[in-house]
């Protein structure tokens, strides 16, 4: 008989294949099944004790459980041959069985046992419980009934086998742990209840030998991705466990972890696998990022960089370079600047330093953000290989290469137009969805000139069940708890947020409007609504603003392309406040315009005709009628005793409109053509008319003066001018909040100098012990014109000292880490709502007045205006640059 084996193995070993039919060795594999089918239990007794000696008898089983566990895992027959496949298997599992019996009586006791032997026989038996033709439910129903009928589910009987040959090796279990672990586990996830029940305490009683459960996760995460486990499973196997563990109490917290960390690990393998199969590419990018986070939390870097490239992949599928980038830098970080060998965890890695991988790594990351035009990510990389070149490495033509690179980008954002990309908050609910998506709501980032419809239909298409909720509020219990699938999507505004480095200085326009809509983590809708009274002639006295603001995770861009809003909040805005904002928004964008039209001797006059014009010509503009008629009454000002300050705001921004259209009308006319001349002389006869009526009313706003000049670069209007108007229309150029509380719960606002305009060339700065104290302002001088872009001045933002209630969790700090995102700074930004009927420009320091008192306001307007007192006398030509900060006010 051994004879016979060792022959049938060597003609396996000369497989070869004839016709695509039957393998010249599967007729010796047939002539070795029918022999041991004839054997009755006396024969393989009999057979067995032939061997003189234990070593003969070891070698013997050992060789027949590794030819037994070749046949079934090479497939002798065609898939089709069931009947000779199931034969096979009777026979196979009929020895298996006699033969633990033989082990059992003579190599169990520690004084013959043989660890070997053990080794094979369990993993023979899992390859024969896992192999293909046994996972019945793979199978239609009919033949799945005949092959039960006729030769039973040769799983369980095996399993239970399994089973009681574990418990039977005492304290030689050790011997099996961790390497048994994966095969048990994946013979514990095949979908048969009895076999689940009978095989998961097995890794109840390995927790029992010993604690550590490293290794587990890898074979789980491979065995449920290719098919295996369900939610059936992870039920069983937290009841299971749980229920062992009553009886040893020592172990009840460290097993309560364990099946915490499997349990969540399951959910995101089956979300992970349920997508798969999915045309949805945005669907497994998020369930690829709920596994690499939850690899990253419990330490397990492998699967954790496994992830991380699936992730790369699908980004590069779906050109999504600035994505693929943030998420290669993810591995970077794990590197270190040194000789240190990498760990191969990757099948493609080859063997090198960990500085020679991060080196690779950056070129490739910088590739990536040069593709997506996120030159200012590149930068800092190039910064920190060129510090590697220069400082550790010294090959100084490698720093003159990335040098260069460097330069290209600098020249890229100055040069270069970036589009700016839409959001759009997108609500999944319904029970429909699955529990990644369940009624919650993302912020997705748009690509270039993608309109809203354009991103809906796609969006749409990935989901053909779903309705489309055509509102923007957040719908009811009865869609959320619905089994439908309900779809909501609409734009929403990214508020700027300065970054530290730029606050307070003079900065290129390219430069701010970057920042504009990247690394941003706060946005706003806002939707009007009526209140009250309504006036058909003036509908802006019951023009109510209903505001809703969502905090993602963390900041966009990032390794998505959206990310969860984990906090949403609404306020609503009174009719006053929002014509402050509105006023505020209008000046912004002459502001801007202006600037523009400075920097650009190519821009086409009619953009800025067309602006100049809807503002001075009374036939068209009618807005300062409109607030007038709204709240410079009165009777508004005795129902609404407490709007005197917003008043106060709203006549101040009006006011230094004036020299704002001023302004623009000198730079009209010099560039208007002939033929549009007796079109610019009546916008300025209009704007004589304009001009006298506002000033009688609101008084005289001076603006600084706009022929003075830095020796190195020019000097914008738009720089010099927006702190003026802050300064004195408050700190955040409008947008008042109804209440102090309505965005922020927990704001504290810090106490700062009051200002107090006073005349021409000084200021009243009140200091903290409430002292009023006279500061006389420094006139600028002129200098000659500069040959440079102009530049845009950032006004100080007030630090805000608000905090969330609730501190972020483990998981929430993972994916600060994970976006590569500071703490988002919920300070100031720049409020554009598409809803409302008015210019869109806002300042940008326009968020912040919305959540404070007006006592708190009047002393940020001083803070805002004291960091500009020339009281630093230094040698330093930029600094005298503050002086044209200064304005006049009569």
């Amino acid at each position: 008989m051994k004879r016979f084996l060792m022959n049938t193995g060597a003609d396996e070993k000369r497989e070869e294949k004839c016709g695509g039919i039957v393998m010249p060795h599967s007729g010796v594999v047939a002539c070795m099944t029918a022999i041991l089918s004839q054997m009755k239990d006396k024969h393989y007794s009999s057979y067995i004790e032939t061997f003189s000696g234990t070593t003969d008898l070891v070698d013997f089983l050992m060789e027949t459980f590794l030819l037994f566990k070749d046949l079934i895992g090479k497939h002798v027959y065609p898939s089709d041959w069931v009947t000779m496949i199931m034969v096979q298997n009777r026979v196979f599992l009929r020895a298996i069985n006699i033969y633990a019996d033989t082990m059992n009586r003579k190599f169990l006791d520690n004084n013959s046992f043989e660890v070997q032997l053990w080794n094979n026989y369990f993993h023979l038996a899992v390859a024969f419980i896992t192999q293909e033709s046994l996972q019945l439910q793979h199978f239609s129903p009919t033949k799945r009934s005949k092959i039960l009928s006729k030769y039973g589910d040769m799983r369980r009987l095996i399993g239970f086998s399994i089973r009681d040959m574990w418990y039977k090796l005492g304290g030689n279990k050790i011997c099996f742990i961790p390497g048994m672990v994966g095969p048990i586990l994946e013979m514990t996830l095949i979908p048969e209840e009895e076999l689940r029940r009978a095989t998961i305490p097995i890794f109840f009683d390995m927790m029992m030998c010993e604690h550590s459960h490293s290794g587990h996760f890898k074979k789980l995460d491979h065995e449920v991705e290719g098919g295996g486990g369900d939610e059936r499973y992870m039920e069983l196997l937290q009841s299971i466990l749980l229920e062992c563990v009553q009886q040893r109490p020592p172990l009840l917290g460290e097993v309560h972890y364990f099946v915490t960390l499997v349990t969540g690990l399951l959910e995101r393998l089956l979300d992970y696998r349920s997508v798969m199969s999915e045309e949805s590419r945005n669907n497994r990018m998020s369930c690829t990022v709920n596994l690499l986070n939850f690899y990253k939390d419990i330490n397990r870097e492998g699967m954790y960089i496994r992830y991380l490239y699936k992730l790369r992949d699908l980004h590069l599928d779906g050109e999504n370079y600035t994505e693929a980038a943030y998420t290669l830098l993810l591995h970077s970080k794990l590197l270190k600047w040194s000789e240190e060998q990498c760990l191969l965890q990757l099948d493609y890695q080859t063997p090198q330093s960990q500085r020679q991988l991060k080196e690779s790594l950056y070129d490739t990351i910088i590739s990536y953000f040069d593709q997506g035009k996120m030159w200012e990510e590149a930068i800092t990389l190039c910064k920190e290989l060129a510090d590697q070149y220069e400082m550790e490495v010294f090959d100084y033509e490698l720093l003159g290469q990335k040098l260069n690179q460097q330069a290209k980008f600098y020249e890229n954002i100055m040069k270069i137009l970036r589009p700016k990309p839409d959001y759009f908050a997108v609500g999944y609910y319904g029970c429909g969805f699955p529990p990644f998506l369940r009624n919650k709501v993302f912020i997705h980032r748009g690509k270039e000139y993608e309109r809203r419809e354009d991103f809906q239909s796609q969006l749409m298409s990935q989901f053909p069940s779903a309705a489309r909720l055509n509102t923007t509020t957040i719908p009811g219990d009865d869609i959320r708890n619905s089994s439908m699938q309900y779809i909501q999507c609409f734009t929403v505004q990214p508020v700027l947020e300065i970054p530290p480095r730029l606050k307070n200085k003079p900065v290129p326009d390219q430069i701010i409007n970057f920042y504009k809509s990247n690394y941003v983590q706060r946005f706003q809708y806002s939707r009007p609504v009526r209140r009250g009274k309504v006036d058909p002639e003036n509908e802006f006295a019951s023009m109510w603003i209903e505001r809703t603001t969502f905090f993602t995770a963390y900041k966009l861009p990032g390794i998505l392309r959206w990310f969860e809003a984990v906090n949403i909040t609404h306020m609503t805005m009174s009719p006053l406040e929002n014509a402050v904002e509105t006023m505020s928004q209008t000046n912004e964008k002459i502001l801007t315009m202006i600037n523009q039209y400075q920097c650009d001797d190519t821009l086409p006059i009619n953009p800025l005709s067309m602006l100049l014009n809807g503002i001075v010509d009374p036939a068209v503009m009618g807005g300062f009628t409109n607030y007038e008629k709204a709240f410079f009454t009165e009777e508004y000002t005795q129902e609404h005793p407490d709007d005197r300050d917003k008043l106060m705001r709203l006549k101040d921004l009006i006011a230094w409109q004036i020299p704002l259209l001023g302004q623009g009308i000198s730079l009209h006319g010099k560039r208007v053509t002939e033929d549009l001349r007796p079109f610019h002389e009546r916008m300025e006869e209009c704007f004589k008319q304009l001009k006298k009526k506002v000033e009688k009313e609101y008084g005289v706003r001076d603006l600084p003066d706009m022929d003075d000049r830095r020796s190195t670069r020019p000097r914008s209007m738009l720089r010099s001018v927006r702190q003026s108007i802050c300064s004195l229309a408050g700190s955040d150029c409008g947008t008042p909040t109804k209440t102090q509380e309505s965005l922020y719960a927990d704001s504290v606002i810090p106490p700062s100098p009051s200002f107090i305009p006073r005349s021409s060339g000084s200021v009243s700065v009140m200091d903290e012990s409430g002292v009023e104290v006279e500061v006389k302002l420094r006139k600028s001088k002129k200098k000659k014109k500069g040959s440079r872009g102009s530049m845009i001045f950032i006004s100080e933002e007030k630090e805000r000292c608000s905090t969330l209630d609730k501190r972020l969790s483990k998981k929430q700090e993972f994916r600060s880490d994970t976006n590569l995102s500071e703490t988002s700074e919920r300070g100031s930004g720049l409020v554009n709502s598409r809803s409302l009927p008015a210019i869109t420009g806002m300042s940008l320091s326009v968020a912040n007045g919305s959540e404070e008192g007006e006592s708190a306001r009047s002393k940020r307007d001083s803070k805002s205006v004291s960091m500009c007192l020339p009281s630093d006398r230094t040698s330093d030509r930029r600094s005298k640059g503050v002086i044209n900060l200064l304005f006049k006010s009569k």
